[in-house]
């Protein structure tokens, strides 16, 4: 006999079940598979668009180094319309605000770091927010400056943010709040960064004591 009772028996119960439960299992199986399948497509596709995203991001930098700031603002563009979820586009978006900056045009300036401020991951979104909210200083508008400082940033970005709030709120003339922030700073800062000294200054400037 090919098979022995015991094991037509189990045949015979893999039959049951496969009319019962086969379809959905395979249902369930070609999911999975698609799932899989899609997941390999994705990881295919992020790759592609990180490398594209890496040649563009080399393009802006050569253009920021030759300070043809059309260049770079025409290139950090693409990346941000094209590459948005890579993290090259946010980095193009600082650069170019840099380039944008130096070439004093404070417009495009705000433009590119408020776009790395709304797409950015968090390391961005913060330097993003910090560098904004200098430029903002510079142009006297503190109500707005404070605004891109609210919310969570990276712990360790804490220092930099509440340095930037002291200082427009010193330039407010709200010295107690100014203290409060630079002390806020300084708690947040690791001894060891020299970017303490600064900050101390500036808070014993307007009569507070660490």
């Amino acid at each position: 006999m090919a098979y022995d009772l015991e094991e037509q028996e189990q045949i015979a119960s893999l039959k049951a079940w496969w009319d019962k439960y086969g379809n959905a299992t395979t249902w369930v199986l070609i999911a999975g598979l698609a799932a899989y399948s899609g997941w390999t497509g994705w990881n295919v596709y992020q790759g592609k668009q990180a490398t594209q995203a890496s040649a563009l991001y080399d393009q802006l930098q050569a253009a920021a180094e030759a300070k043809d700031n059309v260049k770079v603002l025409r290139v950090a563009s693409d990346m941000e319309s094209q590459f948005a979820s890579t993290a090259y586009a946010p980095m193009g978006a600082l650069v170019a605000a840099k380039s944008a900056f130096d070439a004093n045009d404070l417009k495009s300036a705000k433009a590119q770091l408020q776009w790395a401020a709304e797409h950015g991951k968090d390391e961005f979104k913060a330097v993003a927010k910090v560098r904004l909210a200098g430029v903002l200083l510079d142009e006297k508008a503190y109500d707005e400056a404070l605004k891109v400082l609210t919310g969570d940033v990276p712990a360790q970005f804490a220092g930099p943010v509440a340095d930037r709030k002291g200082d427009v709120l010193a330039a407010q003339n709200k010295l107690a709040e100014a203290r409060t922030a630079y002390k806020a700073a300084l708690d947040a800062t690791d001894k060891k960064n020299p970017g303490r000294q600064l900050i101390q200054m500036k808070l014993e400037a307007i009569g507070g004591t660490a």
